[in-house]
């Protein structure tokens, strides 16, 4: 996890649509269609976040709280300036 770049995120599943939609609490918002059944809202939170932040969904690691709404992940550096925008 060296020289990654940490994220606070709130996943909401079963959203109308798939977005980065804000933050809440101190938490990027990340809402997607899927329903939190089999990791398929964590696949897609992962989706919405790489293309959002210009990386590959891979690339997006789920550091903490897999079956939680309220997740850590972990982003390659090249996320930050990125990542920077999308936090105000």
């Amino acid at each position: 996890m060296r020289g990654r770049v940490q994220v606070a995120i709130r996943v909401i599943p079963r959203a109308r649509e798939d977005r980065v939609s804000g933050l809440r609490a101190g938490r990027l918002v990340v809402r997607v269609s899927a329903a939190p059944e089999g990791g398929a809202a964590n696949r897609a939170a992962q989706t919405v976040l790489g293309e959002a932040l210009g990386v590959r969904p891979g690339d997006v690691r789920i550091e903490q709280g897999e079956t939680a709404r309220d997740k850590v992940v972990s982003l390659p550096p090249s996320a930050a300036a990125a990542l920077a925008r999308l936090m105000k």
